[in-house]
């Protein structure tokens, strides 16, 4: 397929505004296009070349291109950033320079010159990458060129998600969404789209069905519903096994005899890291595969004591690795053994794979089993979590004896209890940035007052709107945030953004930031679980307690149906 058709077919999605049409676009697309080009146009539609585990990255920002759009068609770089600010979109101002090419590249012609970008390196990368896309530029000309500018940017968009890809497969195959489950559970256990689609349309359906976890492939995490009370909990699952709730970095560790990778919670490889934890998984675990996943924290060596998650944040850095490796010390809780010697435990009881993880982890001060205990009464759980909290831990977890493991599922298999969920909200709330209001008074320094943000509503795959939020950042940040969020501004509001508030500016979907509010309130102006017209959902006196969350992504941020939850947690009625 010519990448021009490709952004036909981009084209009309981005035009629509209705998700089912949408995904009928896109399930004429994945009909249409060769095997071969199956999992390039599922990567495209994920701003992507290879699933994100892999950390296969473009290297390009917005100077660059500007400077690649410049040289293309030999434009000064001031005309180009003009017509940038115009036009709002770095790939619309390209389409306006660009003229009529013959080269007709194909969908593959176009993945494979974009690919050699990630793998430039040293002196004159910036040279080399620019004369790369300049040339790129010049041969897709005008059909096309917009998506061959936004895809290196991560700033496609046309309004679609994971779960429109994963619908608009289903009806490519089979005429409708029967097998969109299937789908979605091969997805959890492989975090690749591109292969999950690849392997669709190669071997079927009853692949799919029977898809299996390959390690080297996160697994896409399980994880807690939330309930308000030990009472709560014994009355939902009975008997149980409580786990302290660690703050630090959920890692989820691959070994396939030698090589140790390991995973964040949003599937980025932390491998290089930790190379404290890679030795001891060579040390300690006695299989020769195995995938098993834990909570790592920094602990003062002396006393054994956990220290707090902003000490254990130091060890997230890409240098000085050695350094901070003796400075801050880590050890890892395994809390989850997932597959052992070639056999797939996913299926297995949570008691059978903790006795399965006792046989396989050898004696060692890296590693180690996280804590459990069984309890059977309210009691005896409120005691063990006012333990925790007594520590400094964020609370605990209380797991069904019973329950297998659910990749990328939330329920009420594992269940967390943190401070309070009773009165007030103490549990924080994953927002993203959709737009922001301009400063006033002493704020217009910062050049913004406060900021738009949404929780993500993962049944329809857009973003819907909760508080506006103009406290909790020091002025340094804020003025860090304005100027993150101008080079994601938006001329106008994208289409995955339901709102019903005009902010002065609105911006990409791109960052999260946690925030912590009193309570969650029933609101008429924000969009968040609202029906018809009735009242949406609102965060209450919010503040923002982490900057930009980097180990999350839009589509990992609080939910609409987490936020209903929440709410009913505060013992009122949605």
């Amino acid at each position: 397929m010519k990448f021009s058709k490709l952004a036909q077919y981009f084209e009309k999605i981005e035009l629509t505004p209705k998700r089912n049409e949408m995904v009928e676009i896109l399930s004429r697309l994945f009909k249409e296009c060769s095997l071969d080009e199956l999992d390039k146009i599922v990567y495209f539609c994920q701003e992507k070349l290879r699933p994100a585990f892999e950390k296969v990255e473009f290297g390009i920002n917005e100077k660059l291109t500007e400077k690649a759009i410049s040289l293309a068609y030999d434009k000064s770089e001031e005309k180009i950033r003009t017509l940038f600010q115009k036009l709002g979109d770095y790939g619309l101002a390209a389409e306006e320079l660009a003229l009529e090419s013959s080269k007709n590249l194909t969908i593959k012609d176009v993945y494979e010159k974009l690919y050699v970008l990630t793998s430039i390196s040293g002196d004159g990368v910036v040279k080399e990458k620019t004369e790369i896309l300049a040339q790129l530029f010049k041969d897709i000309g005008k059909n096309g060129v917009r998506y061959a500018v936004r895809i290196p940017l991560a700033t496609l968009r046309l309004g679609i998600g994971d779960p429109t890809i994963l619908d608009a497969l289903s009806f490519a195959h089979t005429g409708d969404k029967s097998i969109r489950k299937e789908l979605e559970q091969a997805y959890n256990r492989c975090s690749d789209l591109g292969l999950v689609a690849k392997t669709l349309f190669i071997e079927g359906k009853e692949k799919i069905e029977k898809f299996k976890i390959i390690v080297g492939h996160p697994i896409r995490p399980a994880l807690a519903e939330r309930l308000s009370s030990p009472e709560d909990i014994i009355k939902k699952i009975g008997t149980c096994a409580v786990e302290p709730k660690y703050d630090g970095f959920r890692c989820q560790v691959h070994k396939n005899k030698n090589d140790v990778q390991i995973f964040s919670r949003n599937l980025e490889n932390n491998t290089k890291m930790f190379p404290d934890i890679v030795s001891a998984v060579l040390k300690q675990v006695k299989v020769k595969t195995a995938i098993f996943e834990g909570e790592a924290l920094s602990y003062d060596p002396e006393t054994g004591e956990c220290l707090p998650f902003q000490v254990t944040v130091k060890r997230k850095r890409k240098y000085d690795i050695a350094e901070k490796m003796v400075q801050y010390p880590l050890q890892l809780f395994i809390f989850d053994l997932l597959y052992a010697d070639d056999e797939d435990l996913t299926g297995l009881s949570y008691v059978e794979r903790r006795e399965k993880l006792k046989e396989i982890l050898g004696k060692g001060e890296i590693l180690k089993e996280s804590e459990t205990q069984i309890v059977d009464t309210p009691d005896k759980l409120a005691k063990i979590f006012d333990d925790a909290i007594t520590r400094g831990l964020e609370g605990i977890v209380a797991k069904r004896l019973d329950s297998s493991y659910k990749a990328g599922g939330r329920n009420f298999n594992w269940i967390k209890l943190k401070r309070s969920y009773q009165v007030k909200l103490a549990d924080t709330v994953d927002c993203i940035i959709v737009g922001y209001l301009v400063g006033q008074g002493h704020r217009a320094k910062f050049g913004i007052g406060s900021v738009l943000t949404a929780v993500y509503d993962s049944k329809e795959d857009n973003f819907k709107t909760i508080a506006k939020i103009g406290s909790g950042l020091t002025e340094e940040e804020w003025i860090d945030l304005f100027a993150m969020l101008g080079k994601i501004k938006t001329k106008e509001k994208d289409k995955q953004i339901i709102s019903e508030i005009e902010p002065d500016v609105w911006v990409y979907p791109k960052y999260v930031v946690e925030v912590q509010a009193d309570e969650i309130t029933r609101s008429p102006v924000h969009t968040c679980g609202k029906e018809g017209d009735g009242s949406g959902y609102a965060l209450r006196f919010p503040r923002i307690v982490t900057f930009i969350r980097r180990d999350k992504d839009p589509k990992d941020a609080t939910t609409v149906q987490e936020i209903i939850k929440l709410y009913k947690l505060q013992g009122k009625q949605a």
